[in-house]
């Protein structure tokens, strides 16, 4: 089963939709309603498929420029594990050192080594890169 891409077709959505470099929030909304309303159509054509996909484009790298994911530092990462799982740093003495570096590494205060990332990877069963 092949789906043959229509210029014609595709010309036509695009004179519909207008999609070009989004510059306002209200570009953005617009563009957001148009990729949900593809993005939920059932049988998409073709063209549909490549103008979603240019869409979706437009919008993360709106969304990249505008709306930056703030990278969080291992040892945040770490405190934020701990906390939704209620462990506390007495619970990884053993995991990955003495209580004296366990206090140091939630604290910031000194650095995530390769091996304890694994460990404390295994330990919450979570992928060990979060601490690195």
């Amino acid at each position: 089963m092949t789906f043959t891409f229509d210029e014609t077709a595709y010309r036509n959505l695009l004179a519909e939709v207008a999609p070009k470099v989004i510059e306002t929030e209200e570009e953005y909304e617009r563009m957001l309603t148009v990729v949900e309303r593809l993005t939920f159509a059932k049988n998409r054509t073709p063209e549909q498929r490549v103008l979603h996909k240019l869409l979706v484009k437009l919008i993360e790298v709106y969304e990249a420029q505008n709306y930056p994911i703030d990278l969080s530092v291992p040892h945040e990462i770490l405190q934020h594990i701990m906390e939704a799982s209620g462990t506390r740093q007495a619970d990884l003495v053993g995991v990955i050192g003495s209580s004296g570096v366990v206090s140091e590494v939630v604290n910031g205060k000194r650095s995530i080594s390769k091996a304890q990332a694994k460990m404390l990877g295994d330990y919450f069963k979570v992928s060990p890169s979060l601490f690195i």
